[in-house]
């Protein structure tokens, strides 16, 4: 079975604030239906006595706590339950399981450990071996040192994508990125009134390829990435806003350019090298928290912030920052923490490689890790930002789009999880909640057919989860 390029994945971007929409939706609806009664009631507005005005309905609340008591569905019952969506050859080679995370109990499985082509369900790994190693209050950095003759400073790339040359009161796809022009302002303000003459772009920290196997270059403008370097403006974007939008096929380059216009330099002047050793540190930006980057990078699906990630995970270990590097110790780092890596094949840390394969046991077996309730000395907690960052179905990312009609409509604002579509590949793996009010993780995984055809088959199973108690 051969696998072409992603195809998938593509939506707009609403804004951050909607990832939460349902909660932020029961707020507001509830803030509006007791300002409207005092509004309505009030004796100065009404010319009417306390006595005759209506009494203020109490909002009654959408949301809360789950039972901690409910029942757990029976293996028959979601056997029974998820047969008829599941059970068809339209979902060509098809691989799934549920898993309860209170108990780590695997109640529904299909071909479980059959390693498939996973598309940005990989993301999930990176995800959670970047919050294994990385603490999530962690930041990446770009910083400009003096360079090596009078008048050069030399920028060096530290990872971060989310750098933007937006000037103020512009926001970019990513959240709070620091500004090039802030980084230009404090190197002006350090070299005092020695004047900058050239610009150095050094991108040491990373190694290796920068187009990794299974990759499409087609993909470079039609959005989907850009060669993967420590240094880049906006992810490599040419149009910072947009998050689908073309990406440059040189971002440390360009974003060595932007950097000399910023200084009132001419592109000319600059030149690719490396820092001298302890070099005065002339300026210094960040980015927002790597748990941040995280919920964006699931949320949006963004593939060049997951190949930062992983790089930045084999930094950490010890490891190569490459391609390779990257995706051993993304697998090294989930098998220490007990999360069995065993069938993964990786090589990169985004899933847009046609090449990589992962067992549906893995993915359940981060969601299960990332939502399971506190255990004492092995409590998960610092999981939770890859539960934060799933889009919500019919709400945000991509899944704003999804869950709309037929059968997969009860999933709405129900269902989170990660999607991941390439040519022949349609995924979905995240949480729900059944009708009993029990939270379960799940992993679905088709290869083969159209995700023309498939990809609306994983959400009515999902939607499915969703209906039932399943005993």
């Amino acid at each position: 079975m051969g696998f072409g390029r992603r195809i998938g994945d593509t939506f707009r971007v609403p804004g951050r604030g909607l990832r939460r929409g349902v909660a932020v939706l029961t707020v507001l609806v509830t803030a509006a239906a007791i300002g409207s009664a005092v509004a309505l009631s009030a004796p100065q507005l009404l010319g009417s006595s306390a006595a005759d005005a209506p009494a203020i309905p109490v909002p009654v609340p959408a949301l809360g706590p789950l039972p901690a008591d409910a029942p757990l569905p029976t293996a028959a019952g979601l056997t029974a339950a998820l047969q008829p969506v599941t059970g068809t050859s339209a979902l060509g080679t098809f691989g799934g399981a549920v898993v309860d995370p209170s108990t780590g109990s695997q109640l529904w499985q299909r071909a479980v450990d059959q390693p498939l082509a996973p598309g940005s369900t990989a993301k999930l790994l990176t995800s959670a071996a970047a919050l294994l190693t990385l603490a999530g209050t962690d930041h990446l950095y770009t910083k400009v040192v003096q360079g090596p003759t009078p008048g050069s400073v030399v920028i060096v790339g530290g990872g971060d994508p989310s750098l933007t040359d937006l000037p103020p009161g512009k926001d970019s796809v990513y959240p709070d990125a620091p500004r090039l022009a802030d980084l230009a302002a404090a190197v002006e303000k350090s070299m005092g009134n020695q004047k900058i003459t050239s610009v150095i772009v050094d991108t040491s920290r990373y190694t290796g390829p920068t187009f990794a196997q299974g990759w499409d270059r087609a993909d470079i403008a039609g959005g989907d990435i850009t060669p993967i370097e420590p240094l880049m403006l906006d992810g490599g974007r040419i149009d910072p806003t947009a998050q689908d939008g073309a990406r440059v096929a040189d971002p440390a380059g360009a974003a060595g350019q932007a950097f000399a216009k910023e200084l009132g330099l001419d592109p000319s002047v600059v030149s690719s090298g490396t820092a001298p050793p302890n070099a005065q540190v002339l300026g210094t930006v960040s980015s927002a928290s790597i748990s941040d980057l995280i919920e964006y990078m699931l949320e949006a699906s963004d593939n060049v912030t997951a190949e930062i990630l992983a790089r930045e995970v084999a930094i950490a270990r010890g490891g190569e920052p490459s391609f390779t590097g990257g995706a051993a110790q993304v697998l090294a780092a989930l098998s220490q923490a007990r999360i069995d890596p065993s069938g993964a094949v990786l090589v990169d840390g985004s899933g847009l490689s046609t090449v990589d394969r992962i067992p549906p046991r893995l993915l359940t077996g981060i969601l299960a890790a990332a939502a399971a309730p506190p255990q004492g000395p092995d409590d998960t907690d610092f999981l939770r930002p890859i539960l934060a960052g799933l889009p919500v179905a019919g709400g945000d990312g991509t899944l704003e789009d999804r869950f709309g009609t037929g059968t997969s409509a009860a999933g709405r604002g129900v269902v989170r999880a990660k999607t991941g579509t390439l040519t022949g590949v349609s995924s979905l793996a995240g949480v729900v909640t059944d009708a009993d009010g029990r939270l379960l993780v799940f992993a679905f995984m088709s290869n083969g057919p159209s995700p023309a055809d498939v990809r609306p088959r994983p959400d009515a199973i999902a939607a499915e989860l969703s209906r039932c108690g399943c005993r």
